[in-house]
């Protein structure tokens, strides 16, 4: 399938996006999901069809369904939302090949930024919207968040998302 995206400024829509993330804790027995609640973000694609863009996630804004265990991740412990609201993701390229983009962008946590690069799909597009669903693993330990009491957190956070975004009038 080859689909050609308009250029233009792109709006990210909330309301029909999400960005979740799971990790195995309690010895790899246990998957914790978490969503962020508030985020935004914008792109641009180019005349040649290349993308750049930025993704902003509140990080006090993760929900896991768990009030002790999401007061825990937004402490000094883990996030330190206090001192680092932001979690964002900045596109440097994104090239799409028939419904596949390849993502190559900084992610910054904890004030912390380190090249990351995924592929995600794009699942439709009109003149008017897109959407790109996306899933990709991040070494939480490389971002500061090295917490780990008893050994229980191993592994590798999955990040996933559905990103919609909204042509803007030009």
């Amino acid at each position: 399938m080859t689909v050609a995206v308009e250029t233009g400024v792109w709006q990210l829509d909330q309301t029909a996006s999400t960005v979740g993330i799971s990790h195995k804790t309690m010895w790899g027995l246990v998957n914790v999901k978490g969503a962020f609640g508030t985020f935004n973000g914008q792109g641009e694609v180019r005349g040649d069809g290349s993308a750049i863009g930025t993704l902003t996630l509140d990080a006090a804004s993760l929900d896991t369904k768990n009030a002790k265990r999401d007061k825990h991740l937004r402490s000094a412990d883990l996030f330190d939302t206090d001192k680092f609201p932001e979690i964002t993701f900045a596109v440097r390229s994104a090239e799409l090949t028939g419904d596949t983009v390849h993502v190559v962008g900084q992610l910054t946590v904890h004030g912390i930024s380190r090249p990351q690069t995924f592929t995600a799909r794009l699942k439709d597009a009109t003149g008017e919207a897109l959407t790109l669903d996306a899933e990709f693993t991040v070494d939480r330990d490389q971002f500061g968040l090295g917490w780990n009491q008893l050994g229980m957190l191993r592994g590798l956070t999955t990040v996933t998302t559905t990103l919609r975004f909204l042509r803007t009038a030009v």
